[in-house]
């Protein structure tokens, strides 16, 4: 009987993972990774500005299951078997050291995703794990040994199947892995940023607020942290982790939703109150737009002064009861319309994918079909924005390729 073979379909993050684990575990195994574009590791290139955030400083495996909005459960035993100290560790073995940043995230000390690129590159060549691109896998046909894939001119046999083929915006994308059984959940946007058309905000555009808490109106949901105005709306990590907690909520409204911004983070009424007062009492004589107490750019201060209807020339003793209540309903609880979203195309995430039911996730083997695997955002996993997805990727495609090398062909 001729060499056992192992096929992986998706020349991403998880695929290349999958591969590496495969051989790692099997290396007499030939491992063959099909790409249906002209190259590989696309998304890896451009993510993070072109920095690749790895992963995340996150090293309790029950919290880092809990940055998945789907996936927590079941992530949780996977995590076990591969988390993020685990992907430091791969890195840092073959030489690319790791920075943690203040906020969490885990980046290559280069700065350059390139350098986990040529790491990827390097480690498959070095282990002989073949590339086939412009290979577009449309169909897999179980057979008694294996499987037979097959594209739009040839077919071939192999005896375990890895699908690493990423997240897909459209569900047709994924009608080739229902016809196998599968049940799909049906794919939705999970990182985006707020459009709001027609409000005079976006003229704040590149103002941060490094602290704000932001509610859905009518949810319970709630994002925390950066705030980011841009020429289209809102984003950053408290409006991104809004878009990934609430993908299906905020798709069933259409994209037509209001949000409530506390642009002082988590300030309580009666705390904003005392401060207020303490102002007005040490500088009462001074104008309340030369005297910005809050931690908002001028320019926003402004901005939320004008919202409140209180002129910038007014003086703090000046300022009485109604106007007051104006300005701490403005900095607690400020209302805006969003219409629509901005996906990032190329970086695009997806809620959906693969129902995580019927897959086994300590080894990523599908319940519905023997020796099919699965790994990365082709399954019903999306994590909140920095570094999660990756991880994702790194620990579904490790246990996948740890796994799929168990080779129990019958003879035929």
């Amino acid at each position: 009987m001729g060499k056992a073979n192992i096929a992986i379909i998706g020349g991403g993050a998880a695929g290349f993972f999958a591969a590496i684990s495969a051989k790692k575990h099997f290396p007499e195994t030939e491992v063959t990774l099909y790409e249906k574009s002209d190259k590989v590791l696309s998304k890896v290139k451009i993510s993070g500005g072109g920095r690749c955030n790895v992963t995340h400083a996150c090293f309790d495996n029950k919290q880092l299951a809990g940055k998945y909005p789907r996936g927590e459960n079941y992530l949780r035993k996977a995590f076990e078997q591969f988390n993020a100290q685990d992907t430091i560790d791969w890195f840092e073995k073959r030489g690319i050291q790791m920075k943690t940043y203040p906020d969490g995230c885990i980046f290559p000390v280069s700065n350059d995703s390139q350098t986990i690129i040529d790491c990827f590159l390097k480690e498959i060549k070095q282990q002989g794990i073949k590339i086939k691109l412009k290979q577009s896998i449309t169909k897999i046909s179980p057979t008694e040994n294996g499987f037979e894939l097959h594209t739009r001119d040839e077919k071939f046999t192999t005896n375990k199947v890895i699908v690493t083929t990423g997240g897909q915006p459209k569900r047709s994308g994924l009608e080739w892995i229902e016809k196998l059984g599968h049940t799909i959940i049906e794919p939705v946007p999970s990182l985006f940023t707020f459009n709001m058309p027609t409000n005079p905000i976006r003229e704040l555009m590149g103002n941060v607020v490094e602290k704000a808490t932001v509610k859905i109106e009518g949810t319970k949901l709630i994002g925390k942290g950066p705030l980011l105005v841009t020429h289209w709306g809102m984003s950053g990590p408290a409006i991104l982790l809004l878009s990934a907690w609430g993908a299906r909520i905020l798709q069933e409204k259409s994209y037509q939703f209001a949000i409530l911004v506390n642009w002082l983070d988590e300030m309580k009424e009666m705390t904003l109150r005392e401060k207020l007062n303490e102002i007005i009492e040490e500088h009462g004589g001074k104008m309340i737009g030369n005297l910005n107490p809050f931690p908002v750019t001028n320019r926003m201060w402004h901005f939320l002064l004008e919202k409140s209807e209180i002129h910038l020339e007014t003086r703090w003793k000046d300022i009485g009861k109604k106007n007051t209540n104006k300005l701490v309903n403005t900095l607690l609880n400020d209302r805006y319309e969003v219409s629509g979203k901005t996906t990032f195309k190329e970086e695009f995430v997806t809620a959906g994918g693969i129902s995580l039911s019927e897959i086994d996730f300590k080894t990523m083997e599908s319940k519905k079909v023997p020796g099919l695997f699965f790994a990365g955002e082709i399954l019903d996993v999306d994590g909140i924005t920095g570094g999660f997805n990756f991880q994702a990727a790194w620990t579904t495609g490790f246990i996948a390729g740890k796994h799929s090398g168990n080779l129990t062909i019958m003879e035929s």
